[in-house]
């Protein structure tokens, strides 16, 4: 898990922050380095495949690796040919191309993680998760750096053809690691949604064979999974849930795509942006999440969730003011990560476990591919007119405009201290229940 989890996380920044960098030393507007942020909204439509990824068996590959590890394969391998490929692409002199071939590495990107999030979850029984999850979580963390320091290093030296070759071979630590380990067991007792519509089929032997094979496996992949969850939670409480999800970090995102190049027109260079973002920046929110730990521990989900997006909301606030300094320095920007980067290891480490908590067991794969899907969704979406926000109203401004998105999420964290929609969102620490 501690190399998938690499292979999971070495992509993201590939197609998102440094891709940024790249196309802003190419030339490329900010407007349209923006509009670029659109190529991660693949993450958020994943919902529409993951049926097709928990289900369909691919030819060859799934009698050879088994149904989870062949997926896993092909989506690495996409990921892997799609950096190569563009390594060799000038996205100054062919950027539709680099366009097209960010989507591939996104959609292989998103393919992975459906696979990987059920095999997590089969690989192993209830208690030995959470080893597992911390396992995938250091590996994420440390592609990060990978992809954000290192690819940022060796692009200053060497280039970005040479940065982006070394990306696609990092791609082999998730192959092998495919490669060389077993297929888990995907016996799973029958969920009721699939039961009744069985025993309707059963009722209705008259129907023709393709009419009921389609009903049974759309109810089984795609109508289970959300039916579930609104059975569970109820019509108004569920739709408040998806809600929270929904504006919970697109702030986050709104922010983040036009990082690099504000610290590049601030003048920072390339090995100072690696140094301060993608590894000081990384090593604070690994502060940030055992700062969560403790507050979980202590106030609770909810309570964690509040503090997370104040604290990010403080971020954009330093951010704002560091882009009013005439001529800022290491420790100032070193300052505004610290803060911003402790409040999404906070916010980040609280909502994976408010997330955790709404899934049922029986349909985790894919209830798991649809809280993945939502919650970058809006964020996405408003981060592809950040550019053009900057244009307008400069840097300072937009900092402003980024910590006030943190509003949505703040007033439902408070309402949910008050009135907890789910029991994991419940004020009193899990010890002294």
């Amino acid at each position: 898990m501690l190399f998938l989890g690499f292979s999971a996380g070495l992509p993201f920044l590939l197609v998102f922050s440094t891709l940024s960098a790249w196309l802003t030393q190419a030339g490329v507007s900010r407007t349209t380095i923006g509009y670029f942020s659109w190529v991660g909204m693949t993450y958020s439509l994943k919902i529409f495949w993951a049926p097709v990824v928990d289900r369909v068996p691919l030819p060859l590959l799934t009698h050879w690796l088994g149904r989870r590890r062949s997926w896993m394969l092909l989506a690495q391998l996409g990921i892997a040919s799609g950096l190569a490929l563009m390594a060799f692409n000038d996205p100054g002199a062919d950027l539709a191309r680099t366009a097209l071939l960010a989507v591939l590495v996104a959609f292989s990107s998103a393919t992975q993680d459906i696979a990987l999030d059920a095999f997590r979850i089969e690989a192993a029984p209830t208690e030995k998760q959470g080893a597992l999850a911390a396992a995938y979580q250091l590996g994420y963390r440390v592609a990060l750096i990978a992809a954000g320091a290192g690819a940022l290093f060796v692009a200053a030296e060497h280039g970005w053809v040479a940065s982006y070759l070394c990306m696609a071979a990092l791609g082999c630590v998730g192959i092998l690691t495919v490669l060389i380990t077993r297929e888990p067991d995907h016996a799973t007792e029958r969920p009721p949604q699939e039961a009744r519509v069985q025993t309707f089929l059963d009722t209705h032997p008259h129907w023709p064979k393709p009419a009921r094979h389609f009903i049974a496996n759309f109810v089984g992949a795609v109508a289970g999974p959300v039916v579930d969850f609104f059975a569970r939670n109820g019509f108004r409480r569920a739709a408040l849930i998806l809600l929270f999800i929904a504006v919970y970090r697109m702030h986050e995102y709104a922010m983040g795509v036009m990082a690099n190049p504000f610290y590049l027109d601030m003048g920072y260079t390339l090995e100072q942006i690696a140094a301060m973002s993608k590894v000081f920046g990384i090593i604070m929110t690994m502060v940030g999440v055992a700062v969560a730990g403790a507050l979980v521990a202590w106030q609770g989900i909810a309570r964690t969730l509040f503090v997370g997006v104040l604290v990010i909301a403080c971020g954009n606030l330093f951010f704002s003011w560091l882009a009013r300094l005439h001529d800022p320095g290491i420790a100032q920007l070193g300052i505004a990560i610290s803060v911003d980067n402790v409040g999404i290891g906070i916010a980040g480490t609280a909502f994976v476990a408010y997330l955790s908590s709404l899934t049922n067991i029986a349909y985790t794969a894919t209830q798991y591919a649809l809280f993945g899907s939502l919650f970058p969704l809006l964020g996405k979406l408003i981060a592809g007119f950040s550019g053009a926000v900057v244009d307008h109203v400069g840097y300072p401004l937009f900092f402003l405009y980024t910590a006030s998105l943190t509003l949505p999420a703040l007033l439902l964290s408070i309402y949910f201290i008050r009135r907890p929609l789910h029991e994991a969102l419940t004020d009193t620490p899990p010890a002294s229940r």
